[in-house]
């Protein structure tokens, strides 16, 4: 079966499902597009109750749901009960903000002759949600809160490997009184995609993946004139400066790099550290992921999850021995990790220079790409040479060089003095090869609603 609960922690295979039928699928479209007929009416103030009772059983029940994501994923249980909570906050900012968010604006005209002018957001119809098996609840909430505060609904295919969260979140927005059909959970086949994105009903989709993922259904989206918004891979670059709090930045590197076991779109990928301070940088930065302990992700002593499942842990391994045969240094860093269960060992990865293609891979694991720099302009220019542009941090203690250097960085999201983040009232995003579109706040709730132009203007106006 496609879909199946396996724990990455025990290798264990818990329960599978089978692929929906091309009948479902059909049935599935036709009761989320009868169901947007009615929501699309629907008040802000009643789209609003459905996502306040969403966030308040997410807290409710937050032990139940977050045992899920690390039976499923492996995630660690702290980090588990985060996006529980994460998920509901993101509920809670749209059950309190869509109405403003999607406000009619009046427009200003050069001319009164142009009559009064307004913008308004209407919502388009049935969306189709594909997201990855990360951040199982979190990649949800954060497009099905605002679509659906929208008027829209959605129809959801998730990653293969998390077919219980996907199936709770169903059940999570019934229970909280979204009508049947308004957000429902399928376990599409390949083929679906095509299907769904071509039937007239369906308005576009927003896939979170990897590249490839994202080229596929992007041209399938194109050829049926849908839109599409797309949320792909990043090697965020982690900028160290002279004058940064070392001890600090060491303490957010290892943190950047290894939550969520270094499985994360946003995670420090790429640590690029100034020549004066780069020695003690790395001593310190071997020494702080020497104190990660790997094991049991429900145990709250364990700071370090295994991989999603084996198959990641064996494609992460066979990634490096590639680039080894490009020229990288691959060092073992850390405790050793337990031979049972989808664990990697932490590894720290050097000599990736110019002509070393591997400098321009994305390592979803616990895999450091460390890079000597010899000043600001060096490490910008590092920090640039890559395909990705999703988020990025730079580390200094003038905030206002930190905010003048981040400007120069090609990507979505930078932060000073801190790994990138995920807040539900910022958004998130990026460029070049990690994708377009924007998700969250008054951004991601605009992405697809129609921007509707309505012109009142005097009958006997000149054209």
């Amino acid at each position: 079966m496609a879909y199946a609960t396996t724990n990455p922690f025990t290798g264990e295979t818990i329960k599978t499902f089978p692929d929906a039928t091309d009948a479902e699928v059909q049935g599935a479209i036709t009761d989320a597009y009868d169901v947007f007929k009615e929501w699309r009416h629907a008040s802000f103030a009643d789209r609003a109750k459905v996502m306040s009772a969403a966030a308040s059983i997410l807290r409710r029940d937050i032990d139940k749901y977050s045992k899920l994501l690390t039976l499923e994923m492996g995630k660690l249980f702290t980090e588990a009960k985060l996006e529980t909570e994460l998920s509901a906050e993101i509920f809670e900012y749209y059950a309190k903000n869509a109405e403003r968010l999607l406000a009619p604006e009046k427009l200003p005209v050069a001319n009164p002759a142009e009559g009064e002018a307004h913008l308004i957001c209407q919502p388009q119809g049935v969306l189709l949600a594909i997201e990855p098996w990360n951040f199982p609840f979190y990649q949800i909430a954060r497009i099905i809160a605002p679509q659906l505060s929208a008027g829209n609904t959605v129809l959801l295919k998730h990653a293969s490997n998390v077919p219980q969260s996907a199936h709770a979140f169903e059940e999570l927005m019934l229970e909280a009184g979204l009508p049947k059909g308004g957000f429902r959970n399928l376990y599409a086949a390949r083929h679906h995609t095509e299907v769904i994105l071509n039937d007239p009903r369906v308005c576009g989709v927003a896939l979170t993946g990897s590249e490839g993922a994202g080229s596929v259904v992007g041209a399938i989206a194109g050829k049926a004139l849908k839109k599409s918004t797309m949320e792909l891979g990043g090697a965020d670059a982690f900028l160290v400066l002279e004058d940064a709090d070392l001890e600090k930045a060491v303490k957010w590197a290892v943190f950047g790099r290894h939550w969520n076991a270094g499985q994360v779109c946003v995670s420090s990928k790429r640590l690029i550290v100034v020549d004066s301070i780069y020695e003690r940088f790395v001593e310190l930065y071997k020494k702080g992921v020497a104190e990660l302990k790997a094991g049991d992700p429900m145990d709250p002593v364990t700071t370090l999850a295994p991989l999603s499942s084996q198959k990641a842990a064996d494609d992460l391994l066979a990634q490096v021995e590639e680039a080894k045969k490009h020229g990288a240094h691959v060092e073992v860093i850390g405790a050793p990790v337990p031979e049972k269960g989808a664990f990697f060992q932490p590894l720290l990865m050097t000599n990736l220079h110019s002509e070393n293609e591997a400098r321009h891979w994305e390592f979803f694991g616990p895999v450091t790409q460390l890079y000597r720099a010899k000043d600001e302009q060096d490490a910008i220019r590092i920090a640039n040479d890559s395909p990705f542009g999703l988020g990025g941090s730079v580390f200094t203690k003038d905030t206002k060089r930190g905010y003048k250097v981040a400007e120069q960085i090609y990507t979505g999201m930078v932060y000073i003095n801190h790994p990138t983040m995920v807040k539900a009232d910022l958004p998130f995003g990026g460029v070049a090869r990690s994708g377009y579109g924007r998700e969250l706040i008054g951004l991601g709730i605009k992405e697809f609603v129609n921007h509707k132009l309505i012109d009142v203007v005097d009958i006997d106006a000149p054209f």
